[in-house]
């Protein structure tokens, strides 16, 4: 069992199922929303409990934002599919998990670099954001 929250505490949420290793992304929109590229993990829908307010906003045709609505907290990232992404920075304690690729690297900020020892997608890439481990 994993848990989270934002910066107040007024959003918590337990994942009690497997989460996907975690996946960079670098696209305009995260970097944007969060000051920098995002890191998320995800797991099951159905084995995430969310307690507390989310704010929801729709960041696309296909996509939408929760945060908190009183501190501001990125929290997750909610698309198509059977899984919910989750802002591995609002995860409580060690996680265990690794960062296992970058996507939409066409997009990233130029005041960084990528390591050059991970997967990297121009884009999207399905193979690195819908696996889960476990």
């Amino acid at each position: 069992m994993t848990s989270g929250s934002c910066l107040c505490g007024a959003v918590g949420f337990v994942v009690t199922g497997p989460m996907r290793p975690v996946i960079a992304c670098h696209c305009t929109q995260c970097r944007k929303s969060s000051g920098h590229h995002v890191a998320a993990t995800s797991a099951h829908r159905d084995q995430i409990a969310v307690t507390g307010e989310v704010t929801w906003f729709q960041s696309s045709d296909t996509a939408r934002r929760g945060f908190c609505g009183t501190c501001g907290s990125n929290l997750f990232w909610d698309g198509e599919g059977e899984n919910l992404s989750i802002f591995a920075g609002a995860i409580d304690g060690p996680t265990g998990l690794k960062i296992a690729g970058h996507i939409f690297c066409a997009d990233k900020g130029d005041y960084y670099d990528l390591p050059e020892d991970l997967p990297r997608s121009a884009g999207y890439d399905p193979a690195l954001t819908t696996r889960v481990v476990g």
